[in-house]
């Protein structure tokens, strides 16, 4: 598989991490199995292939936005595919397409739908370029955020970032003291403006500090990643592990190859 990543121009910085694209061929007869890994961001996939993908059973568009993960799932595609894919931060649902993050989570819809026509997907189909496929998704994210742009409140904010910078660790208490808010309030917040509540974001941060650790391969055993994560014990860390990948940390380094980041293929034994 050929995987190339391009960073977004500085006026959507604030809202993309990066673009990220994925060419393979394969036999007509061969089916590449992905794994979704809750990772505590949205983002946008096109894919061009030959025939249709499926996530758990159910029809995937050539492009659609899907919001948060709360759980794995697998992606059945054809083996030759040419994908682009936008990673947006955490709070760009609403930020960008000013939607409930919540309606989206665990989900994913036609892109195309979404904007009533604008035909977005034509245009991609138009070129072969993945530079130019970038620079199509970068207009039309520009014109959504110069209609919808829903900037997060300021505490809603500062506690994203808290809880991204200490990956989970921060106490929620301590942080709803500081930020003189209820807890249902930082909950209503956060489920409006990322689409998970606080203590799973937080989760979902420390299992990907977890997971970075394990990539790696910064340690000596496996209790060593939940002894500096800060899990109770060796068995909560392999239980949350399993929750988010389906997978043991065992298994995910045995079983996957993880091209592109939070988005392995599943190695077919």
């Amino acid at each position: 598989m050929k995987y190339h990543q391009i960073q977004p121009p500085p006026h959507l910085q604030d809202y993309v991490r990066y673009y990220w694209a994925l060419e393979s061929s394969g036999r007509p007869d061969e089916q590449v199995h992905f794994v979704t890994i809750a990772d505590g961001s949205p983002g946008i996939i096109f894919q061009q292939s030959p025939g249709a993908s499926f996530q758990e059973g159910k029809e995937l568009s050539s492009i659609f936005l899907y919001g948060q993960s709360t759980a794995h799932t697998r992606i059945v595609s054809p083996a030759t595919f040419s994908t682009i894919g936008v990673y947006f931060y955490p709070h760009a649902l609403k930020s960008i397409f000013g939607m409930d993050s919540s309606e989206l989570t665990d989900d994913c819809l036609d892109l195309d739908l979404l904007l009533n026509g604008k035909r977005l997907m034509e245009k991609l189909e138009s070129t072969s370029d993945v530079e130019a496929k970038a620079n199509i998704l970068s207009d039309c994210l520009w014109e959504q955020i110069c209609r919808n742009d829903h900037a997060l409140r300021a505490a809603t904010r500062y506690a994203l970032q808290r809880i991204i910078q200490s990956q989970g660790a921060v106490s929620l208490k301590d942080l709803r003291l500081e930020l003189q808010v209820s807890e249902r309030t930082l909950e209503r917040r956060f489920q409006e403006g990322i689409g998970l509540s606080p203590t799973l974001f937080a989760r979902i941060c420390r299992f990907q500090a977890s997971l970075n650790q394990l990539r790696s391969q910064s340690y000596d055993k496996l209790s060593d990643i939940a002894f500096e994560q800060e899990y109770a014990d060796q068995s909560h860390f392999i239980r949350n592990f399993k929750e988010f990948t389906g997978l043991t940390p065992f298994q995910f380094r045995k079983r996957m190859c993880e091209t592109v980041e939070n988005f392995p293929v599943l190695v077919q034994s």
